[in-house]
């Protein structure tokens, strides 16, 4: 059997293409299906099967245009009960044919109820895992994806869960979808596949043989998940469409729709240098479409700003893996946004290490913190102030700032600065980002030197 794995690091997410005695099989693809098509056409082997380990809430499935385009059966968990009737239902140990694998849906409720992972054999022995949002490297996946309220219910079930993988061979691989970079819950251990017996020896959840004391590790360090993760189970449940043709085209300034939300995507330096207020400032990267799914409303007209020769396609794609289909196109031309929407704003930009300098001169500096609760409570600059960047969105910059003064904005490296200046510029503040390097880097910095 051989097994190729596709990543998808925005996302934090891995599909998987394994085929064996001229059969394919595909679990937890996204939507963009054309890179998983021709990883299964590459094989030469005949699709059979598409598997769905959940009901996923950080994406739009591509499991159903897939099988639709390849010719096989996408298999969903049958508790899952999706409202639309082209699947399989995957039942506990009822067990599928590929060839010569077996393949037998192991139920491992706990990230969500209906969760299925798939455990493949060989010759009838058991050879690897997908575990989906069950057992992770290092974890499991989080049980307060469906509310608070469900949260400990959940874990209760996880803890059953793991109790049941735990029986299986040392010897089995681990695929586990959610990786590192996932709100799902991660670690950050480096690799991206493991073994059943690694897991047994490493992963803290699993040394744990008390289910309350399970249930309060597996719920004491979630943090907060994007806000678009809302509409994907809904978006899944219901029938997850096709992905429209990311190749959007270039558009003039004037034709912009007043309800258009704008998303610069150009690097901060430059956005810095003038960008029209209130855009959005989500620098490319893979977390592009991801910070526009925690920032922007769902369903929103989005138009992106880009520099000529920046990668529009893929910025696209990400946001229509997460179910954001109104891209209407790019805007390169400034002179034309400036026309359109009035002056361009500008903010400041300050290296790290100005600011160490600035702090040990003891100038009184107004410093905005907008990292996650959890990096937030590791440590920070004595002085600062602290509210997340989704938190800000959604209740502007904290009553403790002077909006007469300039604000520092402060992250791990300055690309959630950025995103934090449309709201402080917003509320009538001077934002400065903080760059090259973040808090970590300032608390170093301000450390008294030891050499002689």
């Amino acid at each position: 059997m051989q097994i190729e794995q596709i990543r998808t690091p925005g996302l934090g997410d891995s599909t998987y293409v394994l085929h064996h005695d001229g059969v394919a099989v595909v679990v937890d693809p996204q939507r963009d299906v054309e890179r998983f098509q021709r990883a299964v056409e590459a094989t030469g082997a005949e699709l059979r099967y598409v598997l769905e380990t959940h009901l996923h809430n950080d994406y739009v499935s591509g499991g159903r245009e897939l099988a639709r385009r390849l010719g096989g059966r996408v298999v969903v968990p049958a508790a899952g009960a999706v409202a639309w009737t082209d699947y399989l239902p995957a039942f506990h140990h009822e067990d599928l044919t590929a060839g010569g694998l077996t393949i037998r849906p192991v139920h491992t409720p706990g990230h969500t109820p209906e969760h299925m992972a798939y455990l493949v054999l060989v010759d009838g022995d058991p050879v690897a895992l997908f575990s989906g949002g069950s057992l992770l490297i290092d974890s499991f996946g989080r049980p307060d994806l469906l509310g608070n309220e469900r949260a400990r219910g959940l874990a209760k079930l996880q803890y059953v869960t793991m109790q049941r993988l735990k029986e299986l061979p040392d010897d089995v691989g681990l695929y586990p979808t959610h990786g590192e970079g996932s709100f799902c819950t991660a670690s950050c251990a480096g690799i991206t596949v493991s073994t059943i017996g690694r897991e047994r020896q490493m992963n803290p959840l699993m040394q744990y043989d008390d289910e309350e004391q399970f249930i309060e590790a597996i719920l004491a360090p979630l943090q907060p998940w994007p806000r678009y993760y809302r509409h994907m189970g809904p978006a899944n449940l219901m029938g997850p469409t096709p992905a429209p043709d990311p190749h959007v085209p270039v558009i003039a300034p004037e034709h912009l729709p007043d309800d258009v939300h704008l998303v610069d995507i150009r690097p901060r330096d430059v956005y810095a240098k003038g960008h029209v207020e209130g855009s959005y400032g989500i620098e490319f990267s893979d977390q592009t479409g991801v910070w526009g799914g925690w920032l922007i409303p769902f369903n929103a007209t989005i138009a992106l700003v880009a520099e000529e020769g920046q990668d529009v396609v893929e910025a696209v794609l990400q946001f229509e893996r997460i179910g954001y289909d109104h891209e209407i196109g790019v805007v390169t031309d400034l002179a034309g946004l400036e026309r359109a929407f009035g002056p361009l704003v500008t903010n400041g930009l300050e290296s790290y290490r100005v600011v160490i300098d600035k702090l040990r001169n003891d100038e009184p500096l107004q410093i905005l913190d907008v990292r996650s609760p959890g990096e937030w409570e590791d440590g920070h600059i004595p002085g600062s102030v602290w509210r997340y960047v989704p938190d800000l969105a959604e209740q502007g910059p904290p009553p403790e700032l002077d909006p007469s003064r300039p604000v520092h904005i402060v992250c791990g490296s300055g690309y959630r600065s950025n995103l934090a200046v449309k709201y402080l510029e917003e509320a009538g503040f001077e934002p400065i980002v903080v760059t090259d390097g973040g808090v970590i880097e300032i608390l170093q910095g301000l450390v008294p030197s030891t050499a002689g």
